[in-house]
């Protein structure tokens, strides 16, 4: 969660991980994105902010939009006696490189290169280079972390080039060559794949595919070389003599690797669900129109859909929402969802891709430095379609405990109950001892009215199938 202070009133709220940069701290304040800047980090924005390339990437949304203000309340408020204050343009919602499917991470990745190249020209330099400052405008990314630019010195090695290895070139190659998606592999350690790690993964014949040997294999043994020896890895490069040429050609060589990189993957259990559902025409139609109909009752702020699939009720819901988080647990069907949205050029859809049986959890030192899925924003409206026997089946979750949970959203929900005469239930007893009392409709349906008032139900012409559009108490 957000770190709310008090002071004299006002309430300051800091985000979790910026304390963990020495050179600035990212405060939320009466619906603002500030960042208080150390003097060092200040004569670096000095220098970006009158160069060139910031002004372009700005305009071209591909650097999130910044400006220096003056406010002594606000630098009171702190505590911290910062050398200026920056002010950011607002991401929609904040998510994490373990939730991205693989085309956005290698299009994040592509992107953190294009900055850097681009930088370089006026002798800026970003000095790290991790995934978690890429964030989202629907499905364009955007570099959030300013304070990541500064001046080039002379003789210095690209220092973030390690890191960008761990958090975008691994994962992207273990998806691309191995097709292990790297979701569990980030959320696991957010700091990323170490090289020594990446290489015991591969086979000698991994060893031809491009980019193995200079990024994984020469990078674990010099690593390795370097880890019993008093000479960092960084001052053996100074020693050899390094200059931006040579940056620069590195650069555009991950570039280059990156944009080769596929993920051939054509068969999911789920990516080809709106082409093969069980739906027939006319139920289909009534469920669209549900939908439709319960996301106009109001307009929406910020609406989850939760199973998304390849985002057809996303695009409903969008018609009458800000912005729209569209889940799903299956990646190739995010994965499509992404590509189409980008041809479509549709901006308020983000999709993630997200296990609703175990959403990403808070992670890093204390638990604070990456927030779980509610506690980054709530929905005031949320689709459940088709959804609710995966999760009671499936991942035995009781009826009763997932009701609570969009009831502590203070969500309007539309939810699709699937009773035990449905093909696809049945399908997913098969093998299994029903043992699953709490799963029938009266059941159900009195649950959901002890947390939400039920404004309208409807049951599809299958007889198997019925819609609730509910509202919190």
């Amino acid at each position: 969660m957000l770190y709310s202070t008090e002071v004299a009133g006002a309430a300051l709220q800091v985000e979790p991980g910026s304390f963990r940069d020495r050179e600035g701290r990212v405060y939320y304040y009466e619906g603002s994105v500030y960042r208080g800047i150390s003097e060092t980090a200040y004569l670096n924005w000095l220098e970006l902010s009158r160069s060139a390339f910031f002004k372009h990437a700005c305009q071209a949304g591909k650097l999130v939009v910044t400006e220096e203000v003056e406010s002594q309340p606000l630098r009171e408020l702190t505590g911290l006696h910062w050398k200026a204050l920056l002010k950011h343009e607002k991401i929609p919602y904040i998510s994490y490189p373990y939730e991205w499917c693989f085309g956005m991470l290698k299009d994040a990745a592509l992107l953190q290169l294009e900055l850097m190249d681009a930088a370089l020209a006026d002798d800026i330099i970003l000095k790290d280079a991790t995934s978690f400052n890429l964030q989202w405008k629907g499905v364009k990314p955007v570099f959030i972390d300013i304070p990541s630019f500064e001046t080039l010195r002379d003789n210095e090695p690209w220092v973030g080039y390690r890191q960008f290895c761990q958090l975008f070139l691994y994962p992207l190659m273990l998806q691309a060559y191995k097709n292990v998606a790297f979701h569990n592999w980030l959320r696991g350690n957010i700091d990323g794949i170490e090289p020594s790690d990446f290489h015991r993964l591969l086979s000698l014949s991994d060893y031809l595919k491009p980019g193995i040997l200079p990024h994984v294999v020469l990078h674990s043994k010099l690593q390795a070389s370097h880890a019993d020896t008093e000479t960092t890895l960084k001052a053996g490069i100074q020693d050899a003599g390094f200059n931006k040429s040579l940056i620069q050609a590195n650069v555009r060589k991950l570039r280059q690797l990156v944009e080769r990189l596929q993920w051939n993957q054509t068969q999911s259990e789920w990516a080809r669900y709106t082409q093969q559902h069980s739906y027939t025409d006319a139920d289909m139609q009534a469920k669209e129109d549900f939908v439709r109909r319960s996301t106009h009752r109001s307009p929406r702020r910020l609406s989850w859909d939760l199973g998304a699939n390849t985002g057809k009720f996303s695009r409903i819901a969008a018609e009458n929402s800000e912005y729209v988080l569209a889940m799903d647990l299956d990646h190739l069907a995010v994965e499509y969802m992404y590509q189409a949205l980008q041809k479509e050029g549709v901006r308020n859809i983000l999709p993630l891709v997200m296990n609703m049986a175990q959403p990403s959890p808070n992670l890093g030192w204390q638990g604070k430095e990456r927030k779980n899925l509610s506690e980054r924003d709530k929905p005031d409206f949320t689709l459940c379609l088709a959804l609710i026997h995966h999760l009671v089946i499936s991942a035995n979750i009781q009826v009763s405990e997932f009701i609570e949970w969009l009831a502590s959203l203070g969500t309007s929900v539309v939810i699709e109950f699937v009773t035990k005469q449905d093909p696809m239930v049945k399908k997913l007893l098969r093998n299994k001892r029903d043992h699953y009392a709490d799963y029938e409709e009266e059941f159900f349906e009195a649950t959901l009215a002890s947390h939400f008032q039920i404004v309208e139900k409807q049951a599809l012409q299958s007889g198997t199938r019925i819609l609730y559009y509910a509202e919190p108490c």
